[in-house]
């Protein structure tokens, strides 16, 4: 039988009559499709016809009608199976489904509403109560396009709002190819957020974030917190000044039940250390390189950012001796509490399983994802996965162009003020408690961009003067023995001492000098760093002890190779940097 129309049940089309659309009646008796299909095509329809369940799954894929009558009870294939297999075939689109009962059997009725039935109507069929459940599915029908036509209009809104925030928040992250991810958002916007940066001393600072909520709201607070993680990185501002500004700008903009746990921390630009703030996300690894283990473990200190109007995380930064080789992990907590689909929780002993079983530290994070894979098979992501691996090598810092850095270029005047340009001259002075929060460095580079008309080398300057700075606060304020970072446990100790001291500062006195001269296409500048300590035996740090692997004693050693001269004096409690750059190079020594 044609499934569409016999010769002989045929209607002869009016083409002045109104199609409201294509019904299909299913009924294994002739007489019930006959009637029906009158009534519907005075009611507008244009009628296809089946005589059982398999000719309507049939009949439905061809011809993809706008409303089903079904017949419960028929040879083949009944109803509840042909309702069933056509509700697959429809997806998303709501095609109703209009089950002919002649049933009494509650049970029976119950099954053909789940096999995807809509709605009943009692044999014989009246017409009135049939125009009745027409509009009523149709009204549903027309409610259901409009929603499905409103959530492809927002996922497209939210796709094209997703690039554009994501490329605003990650499009200046660096050295992202070195760094391992496993980033799986669960929605269009990911809560989590992952910023890379690298400050003016060349040290790398990385964010991991993980926003309360999901979604669009949560993926908002990520375009403020990343425009200050970038601007105060790029400026030269410590961990804490930067964890600061960035609680202050969500305080101020976020409601009250939104927040945003971070773990971030600043890899030395010498790669001897890494200093660490974990607010409310899972604890940080450190893996040794020596033997793979997470040796180091850095728990949440304090709370995420945001919920206070004022956050000091200077006592929550620690710092950390680093080995060539050692990786650091972050994570957000998706992955440790992913569930499978009993309810049980992926956990970190699977995450750290996962990583041991690699065989090289380069595809762990491909075992963890096959391992969470497995694990919770094809049960629903409830939440952002995000996982980071940095591995501490010399790819993940900027390169230094030493030869233009330490090699001034031939045929330059090197008179200062040969130009006739503008000198500029300032001094800062910090005593007694200033000394605890005072952070001059950045300071004075952005003070010495205002005022100069010229490109200042400021990665170079900020590494010079953040040296001269900490070894006068350190070793001369504070009194400490740069000899005691000998070793991985001393690092920690002297790192200890210098909180310990800082906090109880009282008194003490550093002074800053600088002066700028400008130089055909360059500039020349004089700095001077003086403290009120007792001094030290500079002299011996004349000496260039050819031991790249000490824990101290590198920095000024750096510093006497950016410089065109390097002098102690007084008692070794006064330093004067003298440096130059031309415009042929980014600087010169």
């Amino acid at each position: 039988m044609d499934v569409n129309r016999t010769a002989a049940e045929a209607i002869i089309p009016d083409p002045a009559r109104p199609v409201r659309g294509r019904a299909l009646v299913v009924d294994d008796d002739a007489t019930n499709r006959l009637v029906l299909r009158s009534l519907l095509h005075k009611a507008g329809f244009d009628v296809l016809l089946a005589e059982d369940g398999a000719q309507a799954v049939a009949c439905f894929a061809a011809e993809r009608p706008d409303i089903i009558f079904m017949d419960a009870m028929m040879p083949v294939m009944d109803g509840c199976e042909a309702a069933a297999r056509i509700k697959t075939q429809a997806g998303s689109d709501f095609v109703p489904i209009i089950f002919l009962a002649a049933l009494t059997d509650d049970d029976a009725l119950a099954r053909c509403i789940e096999a995807g039935g809509d709605d009943f109507l009692a044999k014989p069929v009246n017409n009135t109560l049939l125009q009745a459940k027409i509009r009523s599915m149709e009204r549903i029908r027309d409610l259901h396009r409009e929603v499905a036509g409103l959530n492809r209009r927002m996922q497209q809104d939210e796709e094209i709002a997703e690039r554009i925030l994501n490329g605003a928040v990650t499009r200046d992250n660096v050295v992202l190819d070195h760094i391992r991810t496993l980033l799986r958002p669960a929605a269009v916007f990911s809560g989590d957020m992952l910023l890379t940066a690298h400050a003016p001393s060349r040290d790398l600072h990385v964010l991991l974030a993980d926003f309360s909520g999901h979604g669009l709201s949560a993926a908002l607070g990520a375009l403020p917190a990343s425009e200050v993680f970038r601007a105060m990185t790029a400026k030269g501002f410590p961990l804490h000044e930067v964890l600061k500004g960035i609680n202050g700008k969500l305080h101020h903009l976020l409601p009250s039940n939104m927040f945003m746990a971070a773990a971030i921390l600043t890899i030395s630009h010498d790669l001897g250390s890494v200093t660490v703030c974990n607010c409310g996300m899972p604890d940080v690894l450190i893996f040794a390189a020596s033997d793979g283990s997470p040796g180091i473990r850095i728990p949440s200190s304090t709370v995420p950012l945001g919920i206070r109007p004022h956050f000091d995380a200077r006592d929550h930064c620690r710092s950390y001796a680093l080995e060539p080789g050692d990786r650091i992990l972050l994570l957000s907590d998706g992955i440790i509490e992913a569930r499978n689909p009993a309810g049980e929780q992926f956990g970190e002993a699977r995450l750290l399983d996962a990583l041991a079983s690699a065989p090289d530290a380069t595809n762990g994070l491909e075992r963890v994802a096959r391992a969470l894979d497995a694990f919770c098979g094809d049960a629903p992501q409830s939440d952002d996965i995000s996982l980071v691996e940095i591995p501490c090598g010399p790819a993940i810092l900027p390169a230094w162009d030493m030869e233009t850095l330490l090699h001034e270029p031939a045929g330059c005047d090197c008179t200062p003020g040969s130009e006739g340009g503008d000198a500029v001259q300032f001094d800062l002075v910090f005593e007694g408690r200033q000394l605890r929060t005072a952070d001059p460095v950045p300071l004075v580079i952005n003070y010495v961009r205002a005022l100069v008309d010229s490109d200042i080398p400021c990665q170079v300057l900020f590494t010079i003067l953040t040296e001269l700075y900490v070894n006068a606060l350190d070793h001369g304020v504070l009194g400490l023995d740069s000899v005691s970072k000998s070793d991985l446990e001393g690092f920690e100790r002297y790192f200890m001492e210098r909180e310990k001291r800082l906090a109880a500062l009282e008194e003490g006195r550093i002074s800053i000098s600088l002066r700028y001269l400008p130089r055909p296409g360059g500039g020349h500048i004089l700095l001077q760093v003086e403290d009120s300590g007792e001094g030290f035996d500079y002299r011996a740090c004349t000496v260039d002890r050819g031991k790249e692997n000490l824990l101290h004693g590198r920095g000024i050693h750096l510093v006497r190779q950016l410089c065109r001269s390097l002098c102690y004096e007084g008692r070794g409690n006064r330093v004067v940097a003298e440096y130059r750059w031309d415009g042929c190079g980014d600087g010169g020594g």
